[in-house]
């Protein structure tokens, strides 16, 4: 990441907007986050140009009146770097940089190149080159070669040796490498979930820099990174979860299992799909969790859009079913608290929060409880008297409280999920 003040990039902003084209329907507030983005990427903003056109200039995106009136800011001002919020094809940006005499690249690439600074493990590094790669190969072109020549810095990291000067050829081969190497890290991560089934999972989604990192640090005493900025971390990181803090309720019954607690990557508007495909394997913890904890930043003006967001990402990798706790967070920072009474009508699920100030923890920790305990059901298993794979895999689906050996069957007493109870009916009907 750039820290001094020489190194910063000196940037301007752009916005294209078509009311008549939903996919490509912006509001200026676009450009706010998009300004947290470059600034997270280690740019100076100096300006933003927003522009609504009823038709669409498939050369340069946006009007020529407004590319000649960036090129003669940029020019006048020094500028280092145009960023898009808009994604671009590879003649947009070349028709673009011949207009306006600097580097030009658009929000997919200044997400992947933040993922690329960020990337710590070496699972989180090669999802990342795959992202990389695939964006990169439909644009390549023996012409693509003037961005590494003229420009550096941000948007230009590159996955590696791979970068600019290969060809098509060996970047599908790299790509199909990076592919069989994740899929032997997903192989071993589904042993590792084979081994967590002895436990209760939640998942802590949202949108990126809602306080998810900061939630689990509360909840489990921990010392997950935290930072103000887009996509401080990449990686799952996955806590233990004690209730000991709890005064529990005589009706709720102790739960049989303990309790995994995951944190993972943050969810942005207009995400490059790429990244969604890499990151799947990620994100698998969070179709395999029993109930997701979504954390919303209802201080942010935009946290509706933001709730959409994440709402299509989860169904995006098939996590829209799951139990889902809207947990609203920063709270403290809301200045008009009747936002409050409207959020709790519309989501049941619903618990507010501020993870930073601790408030109102004990209440969500409340709530968790009080749904694993519902979804706790008892129930008593009858196998045959030599299937002890059957009972094998009785183990993995709840928690055995007693077993009887009798002449004519296995007799199993065990607590299970909901979930898992309906597919125990189905198997021993």
């Amino acid at each position: 990441m750039l820290e001094t003040a020489k190194q910063l990039e000196k940037t301007v902003l752009v916005c294209y907007s078509n009311k008549y084209d939903k996919k490509n329907f912006h509001s200026e507030d676009s450009l706010e986050e998009l300004k947290f983005l470059a600034e997270t990427a280690g740019a100076v903003v100096i300006k933003s140009f927003y522009q609504m056109n009823d038709t669409y200039d498939s050369r340069y995106m946006i009007g020529k009146g407004k590319v000649e009136e960036i090129a003669q800011y940029v020019e006048e001002n020094k500028i280092a770097l145009v960023i898009f919020e808009n994604e671009l094809a590879f003649t947009q940006i070349r028709n673009l940089e011949q207009k306006i005499k600097c580097k030009i690249i658009d929000k997919s690439n200044l997400i992947l190149d933040i993922f690329a600074s960020n990337a710590r493990t070496s699972q989180a590094k090669l999802q990342v080159e795959l992202a990389q790669l695939e964006y990169l190969l439909p644009r390549l072109t023996r012409q693509w070669t003037h961005l590494s020549k003229q420009f550096g810095g941000i948007g230009t990291k590159g996955p590696g040796e791979t970068q600019i000067e290969t060809d098509r050829r060996l970047i599908g081969t790299r790509i199909s490498a990076l592919k069989e190497k994740l899929v032997k890290i997903d192989k071993q991560q589904q042993t590792q979930s084979q081994e967590r089934k002895n436990f209760y999972r939640i998942s802590l989604v949202g949108y990126t820099n809602v306080g998810k990192s900061t939630l689990l640090n509360l909840l489990t005493d921990s010392d997950v990174y935290v930072e103000n900025k887009l996509f401080a971390t990449l990686d799952t990181s996955t806590r233990i979860l004690s209730f000991n803090s709890v005064n529990k309720k005589e009706s709720v019954p102790k739960i049989p299992k303990k309790v995994l607690i995951s944190d993972t990557v943050g969810f942005i508007k207009n995400l490059p799909h790429g990244l969604i495909e890499s990151f799947k394997s990620t994100l698998s913890e969070v179709v395999e969790s029993d109930i997701l904890l979504h954390v919303i930043d209802i201080s942010n003006p935009h946290f509706e859009e933001q709730i959409k967001v994440v709402e299509e990402t989860l169904k995006e990798i098939g996590a829209e079913n799951k139990i889902i706790v809207h947990v609203f967070n920063k709270v403290d920072a809301l200045e008009n608290k009747d936002i409050m009474a409207a959020v709790k009508e519309e989501y049941s699920h619903s618990v507010f929060i501020s993870a930073e100030k601790g408030m109102n923890i004990k209440f969500l920790m409340e709530k968790i409880l009080d749904l694993l305990s519902v979804n706790n059901k008892e129930t008593v298993i009858r196998l045959k008297p030599d299937d002890y794979k059957g009972l094998s895999n009785l183990y993995q689906l709840g928690e055995v409280k007693e077993v009887k050996y009798l002449k004519t069957m296995i007799k199993v007493k065990m607590n299970t999920t909901e979930k898992n109870f309906s597919k125990l009916e189905k198997m021993y009907a």
